[in-house]
Parts: structure tokens; C-alpha cells; sequence
């Protein structure tokens, strides 16, 4: 974990993962999300391990077992809010087939476009551009 924090200098910050720069506005503002629909893919070769889709990982210190995202500090000490999401209902753990954002269009009609509200004729036009894909 040590290594990962001062070698990666993205997705620490992110994550809200460096305990004395927690971003308590990120925090609230990915909270406040309406729903947030993660994909993990089963063919998944990018992502290692794949269940970092659902913000799943490894305990610290070790590659084995793949935590399920509730058993992870992340999680668990809500750093970026994903546990205040998950408690609401408002979290989707969706599992497709197929590589790293290979999602089929009707995967993507199934658990995308049901989530996607168009509020003006613009949005409207977006979703149906995304299915003519």
C-alpha cells in the first residue's frame, strides 16, 4: 500500500485513499448521485482483478483473496461515499459478458439506458444516437 500511494499519484487522490487529504466534497458530491450502475466485465483483461469494476481489490499486503467492495476500507470507512450510495439502493453491481468495455447493445439497453432521463430534446436525441451504435 505504501508503494501504491507514492508511486501512483492519480487514484489515490481519487479514492480518497491518503487520509490526510480526504476531499470531503468529493465525498458528498459521488453521495449525491442519483444511481451509480457499475459493469464489471467477465472477460475482463485491463482491469486486474476485474471486481475493481464494483471498487473491489486485494487486503493490503496481499493478492489473494478478491475482496467484495463491502469488505474493503474503502468501503467500509465510506471514504468516497460508495457505502452512504450502496445503503440507499442506490448502487447497481452489474456483471456482463466480454472484455474490458466490450458491452453488447443490448446489455447497454438492459442496465444503461433505463438510468439515462433526459431532460431536454438535446438528452433525447443522445440516448438515441448511443442505441443507433
Amino acid at each position: 500500500m505504501t508503494a501504491y500511494l507514492q508511486g501512483c499519484k492519480f487514484l489515490p487522490k481519487l479514492n480518497n485513499e491518503i487520509p490526510s487529504e480526504r476531499n470531503i466534497t468529493y465525498k458528498e458530491r459521488f453521495s449525491s448521485l442519483e444511481n451509480l450502475v457499475l459493469i464489471m466485465f467477465q472477460d475482463d483483461a485491463v482491469l486486474i482483478p476485474r471486481e475493481t469494476a464494483w471498487f473491489g481489490y486485494y487486503p493490503d499486503g496481499a493478492f489473494n483473496p478478491v475482496l467484495p467492495p463491502q469488505e474493503t476500507k474503502l468501503y467500509t470507512e465510506d471514504w468516497i461515499g460508495l457505502r452512504t450510495l450502496d445503503e440507499a439502493g442506490r448502487v447497481k453491481f452489474v456483471s456482463v459478458p466480454g472484455g474490458h468495455l466490450r458491452i453488447s447493445r443490448s446489455d447497454m439497453k438492459k442496465y444503461i439506458v433505463p438510468y439515462l432521463t433526459p431532460s431536454c430534446g438535446s438528452s433525447k436525441q443522445s440516448i438515441r444516437r448511443i442505441l443507433s451504435y
